[in-house]
């Protein structure tokens, strides 16, 4: 595991120190983190820049969803739905999360904490599960003239139950209150497979 330690603290490093230094410099306007669909007041050319992700406008609130998920090392399968919060962030690029969550096994949570370079267009996780696991997953963010974006994730090695795991995910953000995850497992080393396709969708008041 000395490795695994190795890669995520080589991760969390390349990242963190391009982040720390953009956040006390006070030449960066806000405006050059907002993302989403830009009001052009005309037609977008395909020489426009693609907007950035405004992380925090997105995904600041809570969000509820469910996932049915086949069997595999972390239990049987079943659904999983629950909730996953997000408050306020720091700069638009240090970010919390938290899943409040009911499985196959039981209830369980995970708290994540999130580094996010809107201008390298690239961000890193780690999550903190009340099962036993640990995992850091890092990748790039994708967006297109429209204000759509795609957030690709993979994991460093993790092991649970005996088990050595990877975990990558697409993340869709198809409109400002749903989004949909496509999620792949690997075993051992084994090929990638599906591990569900869940919805998160956004608690909005009044609806």
């Amino acid at each position: 595991m000395q490795v695994q330690a190795t890669v995520w603290m080589l991760a969390v490093g390349l990242l963190v120190s391009p982040l720390v230094a953009a956040a006390q410099n006070q030449d960066v306007p806000r405006a050059q983190i907002q993302g989403q669909r830009p009001d052009l007041e005309r037609p977008t050319t395909k020489d426009d820049p693609v907007p950035l992700l405004d992380f925090e406008e997105y995904f600041a609130g809570t969000w509820t969803f469910e996932w049915t998920v086949p069997d595999s090392p972390f239990g049987p399968g079943g659904t999983i739905t629950g909730t996953e919060t997000y408050p306020p962030g720091i700069d638009g690029r240090f970010f919390e999360s938290r899943i409040e969550a009911e499985g196959p096994t039981g209830p369980f949570t995970v708290e994540s904490t999130i580094l996010y370079d809107p201008t390298g267009k690239y961000i890193a996780r780690q999550e903190t599960d009340s099962r036993g696991v640990t995992m850091l997953k890092g990748g790039a963010v994708r967006g297109d003239l429209g204000g759509y974006y795609t957030i690709l994730f993979e994991s460093a090695p993790f092991e649970y139950d005996g088990s050595t795991l990877r975990l990558r995910t697409t993340t869709m953000l198809l409109s400002p209150l749903n989004f949909r995850v496509r999620a792949q497992l690997s075993v051992d080393g084994g090929p990638f497979v599906s591990f569900g396709n869940p919805w998160w969708r956004k608690k909005v008041e009044g609806m």
